[in-house]
C-alpha cells in the first residue's frame, strides 16, 4: 500500500512522509496519544480515538469470508474454546473484538502478534489468535485450525470483516487531509499497476516468507476494499462498532465516517 509513497514514486508539494515501522497494537496505543498525523490503526481501536482521528476511505484491510484465525496444538471444536487460555495479539486489535463477540468467556494472554504461536507451542496457552501471515503457514508448524473468525462473521452477518484502516488527525487542515487521501489512493493504485515491483519491495518486511506465500497473503488483504472501503465495508464496520458497544466491549456508540 505504501510502496509508492515510501520510495517517492508519488510526490506532493504539500506534504512529505517519514515512515515508522511498528506492529499494529503499538500503533493503536500511539494513536491514543495522537502521536502521528497519519497512522495505520485497527478498526476496533478507532472508537477510542474518534475524537482525535478520522478514518480514510482508502487503505483498509478487509477480509471477505476469511480473517483472523484461532489455532491449537490439538483438534478442538469452536464450542470448546470457552474458558480456555488464548494468546492474543492485543486488546485493541479487531481480532480481539470479534473473538469476544464470538465467545466472551476465555482467559487472554496478550503477547506480540509474532509470538502467539511460540506461546502456544510452549503450552503457555491453549489456543493462539493469528492476525498475520501465520494464517497461511500455521499448518506447517503442526497446528490445527479451530475457527476462522472472518468466515464466521460472513456466515453470521453476510458482511466482509474490516480489520485495519488508515486514520488522519482531525486537526490537520482540510486541504492537507484531502491531499493525504489522494496520495494514499494513488499509492495503492500504483501497487496494483506495478504488482511485481511493489511485491519485491514488500518482501523486505516479510518474516521468513517465500514470495508465493507473501503474494497470496497480500492478495487477501490488499484488494478492491483497499482502494475504497465502499458500501458493504462501511456497513460492516458500523455493525462491528454497534455490536461491540452493545456487548460492553466498546466504551461509546460511534457513527462511522470516512474522508475521501
Amino acid at each position: 500500500m505504501f510502496y509508492a509513497l515510501a520510495t517517492r514514486k508519488i510526490r506532493s508539494s504539500l506534504v512529505s512522509f517519514t515512515h515508522v515501522l511498528a506492529d499494529i497494537e503499538t500503533l493503536n496505543a500511539r494513536a491514543r496519544e495522537g502521536c502521528y498525523h497519519m497512522t495505520a490503526i485497527s478498526y476496533h481501536a478507532w472508537p477510542y480515538v474518534a475524537d482525535r482521528y478520522v478514518l480514510m476511505a482508502a487503505g483498509s484491510s478487509v477480509g471477505d469470508g476469511y480473517g483472523p484465525m484461532l489455532v491449537s496444538t490439538l483438534p478442538l471444536a469452536p464450542s470448546e474454546i470457552r474458558g480456555k487460555r488464548i494468546a492474543v495479539p492485543g486488546r485493541l486489535t479487531t481480532s480481539w473484538l470479534v473473538l469476544k463477540l464470538f465467545e466472551p468467556d476465555f482467559q487472554e494472554l496478550v503477547v506480540p502478534f509474532d509470538q502467539v504461536l511460540t506461546v502456544l507451542r510452549e503450552r503457555e496457552a491453549d489456543l493462539a489468535l493469528l492476525i498475520h501471515e501465520a494464517q497461511l503457514t500455521y499448518a506447517g508448524g503442526g497446528f490445527h485450525r479451530v475457527l476462522d473468525l472472518g468466515a464466521w462473521w460472513k456466515q453470521r452477518y453476510q458482511l466482509p470483516l474490516p480489520l485495519g484502516a488508515v486514520a488522519l488527525l482531525r486537526s490537520l487542515p482540510a486541504e492537507i487531509r484531502a491531499e493525504c487521501c489522494r496520495l494514499l489512493r494513488e499509492s495503492i493504485r500504483y501497487a496494483f499497476d506495478n504488482h511485481e515491483e511493489a511485491l519485491n519491495y514488500a518482501m523486505q518486511f516479510a518474516r521468513d516468507m517465500d514470495a508465493r506465500t507473501a503474494e497470496k497473503f497480500i492478495g487477501m488483504y490488499v484488494n478492491d476494499y483497499t482502494l475504497d472501503v465502499g458500501d458493504s465495508g462501511t456497513r460492516a464496520a458500523q455493525k462491528l462498532f454497534d455490536l461491540g458497544w452493545e456487548a460492553g466491549l466498546i466504551p461509546q456508540r460511534v457513527g462511522l465516517e470516512f474522508v475521501r
